[in-house]
């Protein structure tokens, strides 16, 4: 009888997989955390400058009645 040939790399274990994996949903997850927080920024920022245009137009008002 001959003995079973001995592979020289070894098979990743279920672990090594799951860590791959989990390692690729994790960098697509942390591109949509970055996308998404730049984007309420953004969006901050718009509704900092509405607040300001709207206090601006509310301060001529008032003045013009007063």
């Amino acid at each position: 009888m001959q003995a079973a040939p001995v592979r020289a790399t070894a098979l990743p274990s279920v672990t090594d997989a799951l860590r791959a994996v989990e390692s690729l949903l994790m960098s697509g997850g942390q591109r949509t955390a970055r996308r998404n927080a730049w984007t309420s920024v953004l969006e901050d920022r718009q509704r900092a400058k509405a607040r300001v245009e709207a206090e601006r137009v509310l301060e001529q008002a008032h003045t013009v009645r007063a």
